[in-house]
């Protein structure tokens, strides 16, 4: 059944999530995280989940291309015709079931590269590249983030931001069981690491 609800996504408000994730998309593209259609991004308002779709250029995404999906029966209320979900849907709505309120996968180069080099030092320390995580203290950008779920204020200059790394799979909603499992390991992370493919 095609569901075509286009209230869902019909605001002039530019934060309304429809707009909003375009908006993002267009400005991810420029910063070299997403490529043509690769990456994804999805927010959560209220009970309605809105996602990017799969296959639309993301420098060009209009809020007619978005996805909105019931939180609670995982049913859409809006689906485009002809455009698929993106394939991170269940990624993001196990990042929503652990409270997230927007989710965005990149194809990041600078996310790649960080996953080869943990793997190097893991490699030649003797260690699972799955057994670490980036981690990173004494640098000034860490103090954007928050120090964890629950927990107040942000990060400071001295303490450690780690942020675990999982295994790359051929089809990325197969990641999901992977997230699940470092986001309960680590459940202060803001982002996971997916070796040799981004965050």
């Amino acid at each position: 059944m095609t569901v075509q609800d286009d209230q869902l996504i019909t605001s002039s408000d530019p934060l309304h999530p429809a707009n909003h994730i375009c908006t993002l998309c267009k400005a991810f593209y420029a910063l070299g995280w997403v490529t043509g259609t690769g990456g994804g991004t999805s927010i959560r308002r209220g009970s309605h989940i809105f996602i990017a779709p799969s296959g639309v250029q993301k420098e060009l995404m209009q809020p007619e291309n978005i996805f909105v999906l019931d939180y609670q029966s995982r049913s859409y209320l809006r689906k485009p015709p002809v455009l698929k979900p993106s394939q991170c849907t269940p990624l993001f709505l196990a990042a929503f079931d652990r409270g997230a309120g927007c989710c965005i996968h990149t194809h990041s180069q600078w996310a790649v590269l960080v996953t080869l080099l943990v793997e190097r030092d893991a490699r030649e320390a003797g260690q699972d590249v799955l057994q670490r995580c980036f981690e990173i203290e004494q640098i000034e950008q860490i103090k954007g983030i928050p120090k964890g779920r629950g927990k107040q204020g942000m990060l400071g200059y001295y303490d450690k931001l780690s942020i675990p790394i999982i295994e790359n799979t051929a089809h990325e909603e197969d990641l999901t069981s992977y997230l699940e499992a470092a986001m309960e390991k680590h459940p202060d992370t803001y982002a996971v690491l997916v070796r040799r493919h981004g965050m």
